[in-house]
């Protein structure tokens, strides 16, 4: 049987996604922050994750790695509701199998799952020019994944007001 951990802070979005897995053969457990999910993928030794990046106090990426050291095999999927290219790659880089923008339907969850599983993942390539307003937005996510998530900093690196970037940043990113 698959065994699903799902690292999310949400706790009405984790059951909902438990029970979307279930449905599909997954043995799912929940956690709801940093600690929870470290004790339970030891207990629980889950042959797949989904991980959210933004958990209330801590950050999902800050989890990869000492996820990806306890349990080498499993297949981990990154959830964020505020994706942008700058996270995908750090995401990947630290040994995450897969990185999807929320809401993601069920289909999209298990081809993530079980692609990654597979190993048999095809980078897609968007032809398409990214629009202004995406190419800011990628910036200052990578400035701001830079700075630690540290939104002062990244505000005076990016030499705007402090309240101005955390208006755009609270805005879901743009299309290309």
């Amino acid at each position: 049987m698959k065994r699903l951990l799902i690292v999310e802070d949400d706790l009405s979005f984790a059951s909902i996604l438990a029970r979307r897995m279930s449905k599909h053969g997954f043995e799912c457990q929940l956690a709801h922050d940093a600690t929870d999910a470290l004790l339970r993928s030891r207990q629980f030794k889950p042959t797949h994750l989904l991980l959210d990046m933004k958990l209330a106090e801590d950050n999902g990426l800050a989890l990869i790695e000492p996820l990806r050291r306890s349990l080498p095999e499993v297949v981990m999927v990154l959830l964020t509701g505020y994706a942008s290219i700058a996270t995908a790659v750090e995401a990947i880089r630290m040994g995450a199998d897969n990185y999807l923008a929320k809401p993601a339907d069920t289909q999209t969850l298990l081809n993530a799952l079980n692609c990654a599983a597979s190993k048999a993942v095809d980078p897609i390539v968007d032809e398409t020019p990214l629009s202004p307003k995406r190419v800011e937005w990628e910036h200052i996510q990578q400035v701001l994944n830079a700075n630690k998530g540290n939104v002062s900093a990244t505000a005076r690196q990016l030499g705007m007001h402090r309240r101005t970037l955390q208006r755009k940043l609270l805005k879901k990113p743009v299309t290309p």
